[in-house]
């Protein structure tokens, strides 16, 4: 026996089995997206996000109202995630240093460069640059400072270029300000004095 609907028949059929499609991807969509926020949260948690950034900042560093430190970068993202607050400044920055007069005593640039606040310690990468009131001149790839016990050194290899000479070396210790410093390993000096006077034109002896 063949079952042959009418128009009424199929019309209402057609009309519940609409119905139901659209009730079924609207409850996909919903699962989707619901499935889609959790993975988005499970890969971007709190831990990849900052909580505060800043675009193209410049802070001071003020103590009993006297300006010690000016950083001025491209980018600020600060962090506080599972407990480790650290600052990021993920397009470099220019660290200027002030003495007691508020004269620049020394300078500190990187490519790239994070504090961590909890350590009080910094860490500068990539074309590091130190200039201190001298025009003594400290170039590394990798830089750390550490601001409790006002220490600045590095495991890198560094060349420092003074007025006379270049010294070049593996590690670095100095003084915060860049004053007093030492190289640990030192592999070469290069006297720029001496150079000069070998590249003077020298006069014909008869």
């Amino acid at each position: 026996m063949i079952f042959c609907p009418n128009r009424k028949t199929r019309s209402e059929t057609v009309r519940r089995l609409s119905g139901f499609l659209a009730a079924m991807l609207v409850m996909l969509l919903h699962v989707s997206c619901e499935n889609d926020i959790e993975i988005i949260q499970s890969f971007a948690g709190d831990s990849l996000l900052p909580r505060q950034s800043m675009i193209n900042a410049e802070i001071d560093y003020t103590d009993s109202a006297r300006l010690q430190m000016r950083i001025s970068a491209p980018e600020i993202h600060y962090y506080d995630n599972a407990g480790e607050k650290y600052t990021e400044f993920p397009y470099g920055m220019l660290a200027l240093f002030f003495d007691r007069n508020e004269n620049v005593e020394s300078q500190l640039s990187s490519r790239y460069a994070i504090y961590y606040m909890d350590k009080d310690l910094w860490e500068a990468k990539d074309s590091v640059v130190v200039i201190n009131s001298e025009g003594e001149i400290l170039n590394t790839e990798q830089l750390f400072w550490d601001e409790r016990n006002e220490l600045i050194y590095s495991h890198s290899f560094v060349k420092v270029t003074r007025p006379d000479e270049v010294i070049t070396g593996v590690g670095f210790e100095a003084d915060q300000t860049f004053t007093t410093w030492k190289i640990k390993r030192i592999q070469g000096t290069i006297y720029l004095r001496d150079e000069e006077q070998a590249a003077e034109p020298q006069p014909d002896v008869q």
